[in-house]
């Protein structure tokens, strides 16, 4: 009696913790970009294209000669394996849509030494840009508030942010914006 009535309680312990994960995954965090969205309007691309950083050959680039093109920017680093997954698809997608007026810029969070070892090793059809340290400031400002990597910022021709992405992305996530961008 006492192990059957253990076990109802385990039962009914472990679909209530279950019912939490769940709500937490699916609910929590569709709140938690309901609420992203609706804060896209606060960020700022100012800082962004104020910006003056140098590639991967230590050339400068003024960020300000993307403004007027749709602009998907991927935070990344050499150290960060879902950040190094996500390139060929973001190399692919930069190619693919280079003459619709769209451009893929890469910003490595990376000592220079090593971006320029990995990109002579793993190249990219897009352009790429180191920021170190301060380039998780830069990132900050642009909607990263965890800190992570990769993390991808879409910015329309107006230079506003109209979608921000956590974690790995796929060329499918980034075509449901650039879809809607390009038909307006």
């Amino acid at each position: 009696m006492l192990k059957r009535t253990l076990a109802r309680v385990a039962y009914f312990a472990t679909m209530i913790a279950l019912g939490f994960a769940i709500y937490y995954y699916f609910l929590g965090s569709a709140h938690l970009q309901n609420k992203a969205d609706n804060d896209y309007k606060n960020l700022s691309t100012q800082a962004l294209f104020a910006a003056t950083l140098p590639n991967e050959n230590g050339i400068n680039q003024a960020i300000s000669q993307y403004k007027g093109k749709i602009i998907i920017l991927n935070f990344w680093a050499t150290w960060c394996s879902p950040c190094r997954e996500e390139m060929p698809e973001l190399s692919a997608l930069h190619t693919e849509y280079r003459s619709k007026n769209v451009i893929v810029l890469g910003i490595a969070i990376d000592e220079p030494n090593a971006v320029k070892t990995f990109t002579q090793s793993t190249p990219v059809s897009y352009p790429v840009v180191i920021s170190e340290n301060e380039g998780m400031e830069l990132a900050g400002s642009l909607g990263n508030s965890k800190d992570i990597l990769p993390y991808t910022v879409i910015i329309n021709t107006e230079g506003t942010v109209v979608k921000t992405h956590f974690g790995r992305i796929n060329k499918p996530l980034i075509e449901a914006t650039l879809n809607t961008l390009l038909n307006h």
